[in-house]
C-alpha cells in the first residue's frame, strides 16, 4: 500500500517538514498538505506599497545559526541572501532618539556607559555596583528576565533597553520572558558560577560568534522561500482547509477537515491555482495517515491533539498568544538614518512598538528618487490590537512624524499604507515554558510530531530546525512499519 503522511499547517514549519518527508520517503509517498488559509507561507507574507513587494510577517533570519541559511542554500537561493546595511537601530525614549545600548546581551548592558543617554548618573552608578552586590543564585532556577534585571540593575534599565529588544522578538515584555528561554547562555552562565550579572553578561559577550554579518534576508522576500518549498516538496496542497481534529484509528490516523465531505474533496473555496505544483483541493481521503506532522501554532496544535494525544494536548493548549500587527508604509522623502527605532516600554508619547526602515536597513530595498518603504509594529501580550485597520495606520503616520521630527527632518510624505494583523502572532515563552514544551512533545504517540514557533524559539530558523527534526522522526517511524 502507498505511505500516506498528512502536514497540518503550510508555514515555513509545515512546507520545511512537507519537503524533508518528500526527500526522506521518496516519490512514491502520498504527502497531503492542509492549508486553513487561502494561500501557503503562514507568516511568512508579504504585502505591496508604493509598487514594492515588503515582507509584512519575519523579515530576516540569523544567518550564524545553520538552520535557514542551509535550507536556503540547499533550495538554490544562496545566491539570493542579502545582508543589512550598517545602521543600528535606535531606542525610543524621552521623547528623543538614543543609541541601542552597547556592548550588551539583548538590551542587558556589559557596562555602565553602554547605556548612554538612556539613564542618568545615579542609574549608572546603580548599574556599576552592581558586581559589588551579592548574587543569590540556584543553579537552575527558572526566573523572568525582567526581574533578574530589575533587581541587579533597576526598573529603569529593563523598560528603555531590554523591554525594547525581547519586545521586537517576542511581543512580550522583559517580565513576561523566562531567562532559560530567551536568553540561555546568559542563564547558563550564572548556573555556571558567574559572581554577577555584569559578569554573567561580559562571560557571554566574550565567546566567539564567527565573522560576517548576523542577520540575513532573501532578495526577493520569503515569498521566495516558501514558492521554493511548494515545488520541492511535491505534496498536494490543500488549501481552505481547515483541520479539526487529529484521531487515532488503529496504527494509524485520520483527520477532522472542515469541508470535507470524505469523498469528493473540499466543498467551497481551495479550487485556486498556485505556483508551479498547484492545489490539489479535490479527490482526498483524510484517513488512514500513517504519520501526521502537526505544524500549526502550539494552542492549535493542543486542540486538535486533544483526542490523539491528550497529555501533549493540554500542554500545548496552555500557551498564550501575543498577537501584533504591521502597517506597511512607501513614503516619500528621507527616513531617519536608523535602521529602526524600538520604543521603551516606559515611553506614552508613542502608539508603536517599534519601526523598522527597511529601505536604510536592507540596501536592496533602496528605492529610486526618494522614495522609501518602511514598517511600523503594534502589539505585545496582554495588549491586544483592537483598532480598525484606519486608525492604526492614522496611529503610526502620527507616530512617524514625531520621530521623524525627534531626528529633524519633515513629516514623511505617506504614498501608501497597507495593514497586516497577526491575531494570534507569537507563543509567551514565560519561564518554565521550554520544560512544558519538552515534556509535551515527549508524550506524543508515535506517528505524531509537531514543529514550529512554539517548542523551541519563534525565529524562522528555530521552526525550521523543528519541523526537520519532526520529518526525520516520523520518516523513521514509517520505514520501521514498512
Amino acid at each position: 500500500m502507498t505511505v500516506r503522511v498528512a502536514v497540518v499547517g503550510a508555514g515555513v514549519s509545515g512546507l520545511t517538514g512537507a519537503y524533508d518527508l518528500r526527500r526522506l520517503l521518496g516519490d512514491e509517498t502520498r504527502i497531503d498538505v492542509f492549508c486553513a488559509d487561502e494561500a501557503p507561507g503562514g507568516i511568512l507574507a508579504s504585502a505591496t506599497v508604493g509598487g514594492r513587494s515588503l515582507d509584512v510577517g519575519a523579515e530576516a533570519f540569523i544567518v550564524r545559526r545553520p538552520e535557514a541559511r542551509d535550507l536556503v542554500i540547499e533550495l538554490g537561493l544562496g545566491g539570493d541572501i542579502v545582508a543589512p546595511g550598517a545602521l543600528r537601530p535606535a531606542v525610543w525614549s524621552g521623547g528623543a532618539l538614543h543609541h541601542l545600548p552597547s556592548p550588551a546581551l539583548m538590551g542587558i548592558p556589559a557596562t555602565p556607559a553602554a547605556l548612554g543617554g538612556l539613564v542618568d548618573d545615579a542609574q549608572r552608578r546603580i548599574v556599576a555596583s552592581e558586581e559589588d552586590r551579592p548574587l543569590e543564585w540556584t543553579p537552575g532556577a527558572d526566573v523572568a528576565v525582567g526581574d533578574l534585571v530589575a533587581d541587579r540593575f533597576g526598573e529603569v534599565v529593563v523598560a528603555r533597553a531590554v523591554d525594547p529588544m525581547l519586545g521586537g522578538v517576542y511581543s512580550a515584555r522583559a517580565r513576561d520572558l523566562g531567562l532559560r528561554e530567551a536568553i540561555p547562555a546568559l542563564a547558563a552562565a550564572l548556573d555556571a558560577g558567574a559572581p554577577s550579572l555584569t559578569a554573567a553578561v561580559g562571560d557571554v559577550l566574550s565567546r566567539p560568534t564567527g565573522t560576517g554579518p548576523v542577520f540575513g534576508a532573501l532578495r526577493g522576500g520569503y515569498r521566495m522561500l516558501v514558492d521554493a518549498l511548494v515545488d520541492a516538496a511535491r505534496a498536494d496542497l490543500h488549501v481552505g482547509a481547515v483541520v479539526r481534529g487529529v484521531h487515532r484509528v488503529g496504527a494509524r490516523y485520520d483527520l477532522d477537515v472542515a469541508g470535507h465531505d470524505g469523498a469528493d474533496g473540499l466543498t467551497g473555496s481551495g479550487a485556486t491555482g498556485y505556483g508551479a505544483t498547484g492545489y490539489d483541493a479535490t479527490g482526498y481521503d483524510a484517513t488512514g495517515y500513517d504519520a501526521v506532522l502537526v505544524a500549526v501554532p502550539v494552542w492549535t496544535a493542543g486542540s486538535l491533539l486533544g483526542s490523539a494525544a491528550p497529555d501533549a494536548g493540554a500542554a500545548f493548549s496552555g500557551v498564550d498568544a501575543a498577537g501584533s500587527a504591521v502597517v506597511a508604509f512607501a513614503v516619500d522623502g528621507e527616513t531617519p538614518q536608523h535602521s529602526g527605532v524600538l520604543v521603551a516600554s516606559d515611553a506614552a508619547d508613542l502608539s508603536i512598538k517599534a519601526i523598522t526602515f527597511s529601505s536604510r536597513k536592507w540596501p536592496h530595498l533602496a528605492g529610486a528618487g526618494g522614495r522609501s518603504v518602511l514598517r511600523a509594529s503594534f502589539g505585545r501580550l496582554g495588549k491586544p490590537v483592537v483598532d480598525t485597520d484606519d486608525d492604526l495606520v492614522a496611529a503610526a503616520t502620527a507616530d512617524l512624524r514625531t520621530v521623524f521630527g525627534a531626528a529633524g527632518l519633515a513629516a514623511p510624505d505617506v504614498v501608501e499604507a497597507a495593514v497586516q494583523r497577526w491575531p494570534t502572532g507569537l507563543p509567551h515563552y514565560r519561564p518554565g515554558h521550554l520544560a512544558a514544551m519538552a515534556a509535551g512533545v515527549a508524550s506524543l504517540p508515535a506517528g505524531i510530531a509537531v514543529a514550529g514557533s512554539g517548542y523551541r524559539g519563534v525565529g524562522v530558523p528555530a521552526c525550521i530546525g523543528t519541523a526537520r527534526d519532526a520529518a526525520a522522526t516520523l520518516a523513521a517511524h514509517v520505514n520501521a512499519l514498512t
